[in-house]
């Protein structure tokens, strides 16, 4: 037990009495900064990309839904798009439905095959 005592008294001894405050509190900040312009930023700007996309989508556009059916739009009505598939099927589906990034993708690879 009294070996312990001299190394605790050299720790209190070489420690900065009064410790700085400042560096916990600018680590936090750096975090905070480094999180919103890795994570959040990012997201906030797909989101508006997303509503954009889904704001212009028109008929006659070929789309695909966040489920994965593919169809042109057949009419627009407010919030909600009516799809046609091959051989005259017609489902209601709401605009939210639509995924710009698969719809991006299939119709490049359309373009492409033309």
């Amino acid at each position: 037990m009294n070996a312990l005592i001299p190394v605790a008294h050299a720790q209190a001894a070489g420690a900065a009495p009064g410790g700085s405050q400042l560096a916990p509190l600018l680590m936090m900040v750096l975090f905070i900064v480094i999180f919103y312009f890795l994570l959040i930023r990012p997201q906030q700007k797909k989101a508006k990309d997303q509503k954009k996309f889904v704001e212009e989508v028109k008929k006659g556009d070929l789309v695909v839904t966040i489920g994965g059916a593919h169809g042109r739009v057949a009419e627009i009505e407010g919030d909600t798009v009516i799809l046609e598939f091959e051989r005259g099927a017609r489902i209601r589906f709401s605009k939210s439905a639509i995924s710009m990034d698969n719809t991006k993708s299939v119709n490049a690879a359309v373009k492409k095959a033309e």
